[in-house]
């Protein structure tokens, strides 16, 4: 494959200063790694971890297997926790560098895709947890890599593995469908329809039907307990709904507005790149037609026109990005070509990213302390998107969500170990929320503490246990029902904390002589949201 650019040593090469930026973005986050707590949902997929399934409520097993992983070999710690997502965004990151690669980049076009990648918000949020949200990334690129591969070779059986990545996707993150879809539609609509001529593609199909019926299976057994998750949070509207041009506008927003001007123009390189392109990079024999990826530009187009059409969040469209930065890097690169004015544009463009990049960075990795936070936020004049209709207090959610847990499970441990011994040998620790539920099964070991039970989401599913309700330390509950379920009722504790979300504000009740068997009435507490 030729590569637009001079040659260079293997230490300055576009391959190089991609990896130089992975080892920056992985260093970052490990030097992070342990600065606030343990994230609400990263609980919750351990928990996951310790009922092994086909599928959980509200989303598929992909990430409960790594947490599973994560736990068993690499240990509960925040590094250990931690460790695979971070590599994973290292990856998503390398692969950025490769797709502009691939599509003819040369090592500036490699180094800014890389680059664009490394300073997103969203990214840099996402890349801290584990969470499905960077495997959901790493997989769409990973796709997209294996289309890439196919149309650039003419060789069919990448489509082959396409199915197979596709299948995983599946089992991490029901989104994927919309990946597929755009690419089913940039196929259609662009001259590499001829793949349909193939039976790799259709092999593919098959292979990512295979992969992801076992939790098809599941949700059939279950009844589809996703959809009616996703039925439920839209009855509630707890989400926040955007229309087409504050969703769009929202997509600045999130990965970063000095990045706009990138991806705007990698997705008109993709459908116009062929006249773009300088003469200079034509006659040197270095450029790819980009018209030959212009189904990329239409699977970003179907992706984005269906989560508005949907009422879906903002971030939802976040692991498209990438193919728009190597576009759009791809695009600069050749336009400055041969100009003494463009060496100077790219120059100071870079710039611009790493300096507005370095300023946004500690909104989403916590570089400061909390207060320091605070007045640094306030100091930007910045506020990052509404995504949910949530009381967060003065953190935003993804900073919120990693404080007062541990305290709470102190409070918890308190009253549990207070009790006679008889007592709490048939205490349940029952929670309304997950996330109470989940932080309680892993803070509570160290301190004697079962295992909590949850009306809600997959907890549910679990199951009650061998309680029967005579006792219980009841936890997120505004205390007006209690007194009509249990004969006795208690105000045991208070749970706050400054910096966690407000509606982690709550009394503990402890209860005794349920109304009724706990087994008898635990499927009408069902409560999927």
């Amino acid at each position: 494959m030729t590569v637009a650019g001079d040659p260079h040593s293997r230490y300055s090469s576009g391959p190089a200063i991609v990896l130089y930026i992975v080892a920056a973005k992985i260093l970052l986050h490990l030097s992070m790694v342990a600065r606030y707590g343990i994230f609400r949902d990263e609980m919750y997929y351990l928990a996951c971890s310790r009922h092994m399934a086909w599928g959980y409520v509200d989303h598929p097993p992909l990430t409960v297997w790594i947490a599973w992983f994560s736990r068993v070999v690499l240990g509960s710690s925040p590094l250990g926790v931690r460790l695979l997502p971070i590599l994973a965004g290292g990856v998503v990151v390398w692969l950025t560098g490769k797709l502009a690669r691939e599509m003819g980049g040369g090592r500036f076009a490699q180094g800014m895709a890389a680059l664009a990648v490394f300073v997103v918000p969203l990214y840099l949020v996402a890349h801290t947890w584990l969470t499905d949200n960077v495997f959901e990334q790493l997989i769409w690129m990973a796709c997209i890599w294996l289309v890439l591969r196919a149309i650039n070779t003419g060789d069919a059986h990448y489509w082959l593995w396409f199915g197979v990545v596709a299948g995983l996707g599946f089992e991490n993150k029901y989104s994927i469908a919309f990946l597929l879809l755009g690419l089913l539609v940039g196929v259609v609509l662009t001259s590499h329809r001829h793949f349909l001529k193939s039976r790799y593609p259709w092999l593919g199909v098959l292979a990512c039907a295979v992969i992801s019926l076992p939790n098809l299976l599941w949700q059939v057994r279950y009844h589809f307990p996703f959809l009616e998750l996703i039925h439920n949070i839209r009855m509630s509207q707890r989400d926040v709904v955007r229309g087409p041009v504050a969703f769009i506008i929202d997509q600045a927003m999130v990965m970063n507005p000095i990045l706009f001007p990138l991806w705007v123009g990698g997705l008109a390189w993709l459908f116009f790149g062929k006249h773009m392109q300088s003469v200079d990079s034509l006659i040197n024999g270095s450029s790819r037609n980009a018209g030959r990826y212009r189904l990329f530009g239409w699977t970003y187009v179907v992706v984005l026109t269906a989560f508005i059409a949907l009422k879906a969040k903002n971030y939802y469209v976040a692991p498209i990005y990438p193919i728009l930065f190597a576009a759009g890097a791809i695009g600069l690169e050749r336009m400055a070509a041969g100009r003494r004015i463009g060496t100077w544009v790219r120059s100071a463009y870079v710039g611009l990213v790493i300096v507005i990049g370095a300023l946004l960075m500690p909104l989403s990795v916590p570089l400061l302390s909390p207060e320091n936070f605070l007045r640094y936020e306030n100091a930007l004049g910045l506020k990052p998107p509404e995504i949910e209709h949530q009381q967060n207090g003065p953190l935003p959610q993804w900073f919120a969500d990693e404080f007062g847990w541990k305290e709470m499970v102190e409070k918890v441990a308190k009253v549990y170990n207070s009790l006679p011994p008889e007592e709490r040998a048939r205490t349940a620790i029952f929670s309304n929320g997950w996330g109470e539920a989940a932080a309680v099964d892993f803070y509570g070991p160290r301190y004697g503490l079962p295992q909590a039970i949850s009306k809600h989401n997959s907890y549910w599913l679990w199951g009650p246990g061998n309680y029967d309700g005579s006792t219980m330390i009841i936890l997120r509950s505004d205390g007006r029902d209690e007194p009509k379920l249990f004969q006795s009722v208690e105000v045991v504790g208070h749970v706050e904390h400054p910096y966690a979300r407000r509606d982690e504000y709550f009394d503990i009740y402890l209860c005794r002589g349920l109304k009724a068997n706990l087994r008898d009435v635990w499927p009408k507490l069902k409560h999927f949201d």
